[in-house]
């Protein structure tokens, strides 16, 4: 028996690839279905199942290519109605996989359709449990992202999930090992682990949802407590998993087409094309397409493309480093965005080569930063870190303005002001500053560096509070505040 975690940093994501016998099956794949393929070649495997764990809303799942390929059944638990073939299995049912078996365990309460997969090995000891958006190291799936029917709320999931956890999960052996499809990062949740892994035991003991005692009321209060909002992106791509999509292959080929400057902006102007600039942000600003959007290629990608672009066709044109366009096309796809048109061949040089016109953006450190503010010139300060972020510790003189809401937010904004951004490191400030200054925005300044190089400066701050020690209304009432 083999088991391969396969984890998806950018993503927080977690596939799995089992194996017996020279029979596989992958749990929860994602859209790229190469990766799988070659691994089934290398191990001389032949795939019999894809089992989801349940509708995915933070990425688009591969199940779908991944089946046309290689003729494997598409599983998933009981409830899960879709307008593709699959095979919905039963509460408790039983399916081999070479010498093993999985179970079936419906485990509604994340999603009404979310099915943990028991893993049972060669001697029928229970092994494992693929637990999807169930049960995370640390924390549990969030009641309030599935499409509810009829009178269901999120009250009434979270109770279901409560149930799912003490009925099906909970009863298993402490030795059992848990595989969740996420880890830290991801919104699916409120509080992961950077573990990817762990023991159920292990879990019981420190998971403060699996708390020893705790009653259903006070387990559903716990986890629906300080919910923000899902990005925008969740809804569409949990769709697009229930009733199908392009195939990764169409995508690629449309999107991984090089450009010379006048082609991309012909595309530009005639299909109203959205230029997303993926390099680092210490190039970007230096000189980029005139309203261009920067999200950096190696930060957390994907979730900033799904929360800050609304439409899914928005039709893209990329700006790259060399050799990375089919990687960038590939992973706007995984979380829906399939109308990529192309990139700039050759990149900014061979647009500026071609006498278009560049845009810059001003960054500063965070030491000029501090001589500005104590010579009355950096008034207008605005901290795009979450309100966790800023509330732990923050400038005393700046505003919270996160990332994360500023298409509803913008309109508080003065376009006659200079205004001072940061967030963390300089990554988030910098797609801050794109979208402001495309948008109109002239005065924007990028602080480099962002709250790390702030913090040695002499510049006012808060006192700090750990961030697990903020209370939950002091969050609600700041995360109100901002939306």
């Amino acid at each position: 028996m083999k088991v391969e975690q396969i984890y998806t940093g950018c993503l927080a994501q977690g596939a799995y690839y089992i194996e017996s016998r020279g029979e596989a099956v992958i749990i929860d794949p994602l859209r790229e279905t190469q990766p799988y393929l070659d691994k089934l070649e290398q191990e001389g495997a032949t795939l019999k199942y894809i089992f989801e764990t349940h509708f995915h809303a933070d990425f688009v799942s591969g199940h779908l290519d991944l089946a046309k390929k290689t003729g494997a059944t598409i599983v998933y638990g009981p409830g899960a109605k879709t307008e593709f073939e699959k095979y919905e299995a039963k509460d408790n049912e039983e399916l081999r996989v070479g010498a093993i078996t999985f179970r079936i365990l419906h485990t509604p309460g994340h999603t009404l359709e979310s099915t943990t997969f028991l893993l049972l090995d060669e001697k029928g000891k229970e092994y494992a449990i693929f637990s999807g958006d169930t049960l995370f190291i640390g924390d549990v799936g969030r009641p309030d992202l599935a499409q509810k029917a009829g009178s269901i709320t999120t009250e009434d999931l979270a109770g279901w999930l409560f149930d799912s956890l003490r009925n099906k999960i909970m009863p298993l052996p402490n030795d059992v090992i848990v595989y969740p499809a996420h880890g830290a990062g991801s919104a699916c949740g409120k509080s992961m682990s950077k573990e990817t892994w762990d023991t159920l035991g292990n879990q019981k003991r420190s998971n403060y949802a699996l708390r020893a005692g705790m009653t259903r009321e006070e387990f559903i209060k716990e986890v629906t407590l300080g919910l923000l909002p899902p990005p925008q992106y969740f809804a569409k791509n949990a769709m697009m998993n229930k009733q199908g999509y392009d195939s990764i292959d169409n995508v690629l080929q449309r999107g991984a087409v090089a450009l010379n400057p006048e082609a991309f902006e012909l595309v530009v102007e005639s299909e109203g094309a959205l230029v997303l600039d993926t390099r680092h942000e210490s190039i970007f600003h230096q000189g980029f397409i005139p309203n261009s959007i920067f999200i950096g290629i190696d930060g957390s990608f994907a979730p900033w493309v799904g929360a800050l672009i609304p439409d899914l066709q928005q039709p893209i044109v990329l700006v790259c480093d060399e050799g990375r366009a089919e990687e960038v096309v590939t992973r706007l796809a995984r979380v829906g965005y399939d109308n990529t048109l192309g990139y700039l061949e050759d990149g900014i040089e061979a647009w500026k080569a071609a006498g278009k016109e560049v845009d810059t953006i001003e960054s500063i450190t965070a030491e000029e930063l501090a001589k500005r503010y104590f010579n009355g010139k950096a008034e207008n300060m605005l901290d795009v870190r979450k309100p966790t972020e800023y509330l732990s510790q923050h400038l005393t003189d700046a505003e919270n303005f996160p990332l994360d809401y500023i298409n509803n937010i913008m309109f508080r904004l003065n376009r006659d002001q200079v205004y001072h951004v940061h967030c963390a490191g300089g990554y988030r400030s910098m797609i801050t500053a794109s979208i402001l200054k495309a948008r109109g925005f002239e005065n924007i300044i990028d602080v480099n560096g962002g709250w790390k190089a702030i913090e040695a400066t002499d510049l006012p701050k808060t006192n700090y509070i750990c961030p697990t020690e903020l209370p939950q209304e002091v969050i609600d009432a700041a995360v109100e505040a901002v939306v």
